[in-house]
């Protein structure tokens, strides 16, 4: 459940509401920003990044709009596009985690476009916390709804509360075939070459299935094993 706040609020969205194109009932920003950022990831993201991004950005609105949260449609936008492209080729030869790599991009992209540091920041908190369970849904909306978003599209969470017309209508323009093998295999792929990023969050459990010889961190040897005396 999203707790976000700014129910309500009076900020003033960076997106022109006239600019925007709709599936399943959900406007998607069409401004020269958004197209922008579509190109970006068409670009370097295969079909599978490319639409599970695009059903983030609907699933994640949807969340939003149901519970009355007053959000920036193109900032959730960039969020959520941007959300996994520390799992592209291009993006992911960092040794940081793979959700830094694509926040960092992420707020380059939009301050390059003039967009105000402090709304670049929402974007980049909402993509560097997507695997983290629970504090994003106590934060902005702009964050909270991206990660409300890869929630429901990876995990299920929230799947019966979703309108049968309007998950029909989002996977009708974003299709999902054999989602979770390819998912699961695109994250083995952004991961395999950095495995101490997944040290204490969910990708751990990707690579204890699927890259041989990967031995978990274990939290409470480090703490035993400390150079600390007691």
């Amino acid at each position: 459940m999203t707790n976000a706040s700014h129910a309500g609020s009076d900020r003033t969205p960076v997106t022109d509401a006239a600019t925007a194109t709709t599936i399943g009932g959900i406007a998607v920003p069409d401004s020269k920003l958004a197209r922008e950022a579509t190109e970006l990831v068409r670009e370097v993201a295969d079909d599978l990044i490319y639409h599970h991004s695009r059903r983030v950005y609907l699933f994640g609105a949807h969340h939003g709009q149901a519970r009355g949260l007053d959000f920036d449609p193109e900032l959730l936008y960039v969020g959520a596009l941007f959300h996994d492209l520390g799992l592209t080729e291009k993006y992911r030869d960092s040794q940081q985690r793979f959700e830094i790599d694509g926040a960092d991009e992420a707020r380059r992209f939009l301050t390059a476009r003039g967009i105000p540091e402090d709304r670049a920041h929402l974007v980049w908190e909402g993509i560097a916390l997507h695997t983290t369970p629970e504090i994003p849904h106590h934060m902005a909306p702009e964050v909270a709804l991206v990660t409300a978003g890869v929630e429901l599209d990876v995990l299920g969470i929230g799947y019966a509360d979703l309108p049968e017309a309007t998950r029909e209508a989002i996977t009708a323009a974003h299709p999902r075939p054999d989602f979770k093998r390819r998912i699961l295999r695109a994250f083995h792929g952004g991961l395999a070459h950095r495995p101490q990023t997944a040290f204490g969050n969910v990708k751990a459990d990707v690579l204890a299935r699927f890259e041989e010889g990967y031995e978990r961190p274990d939290f409470v040897r480090i703490i035993e094993d400390s150079p600390w005396g007691e």
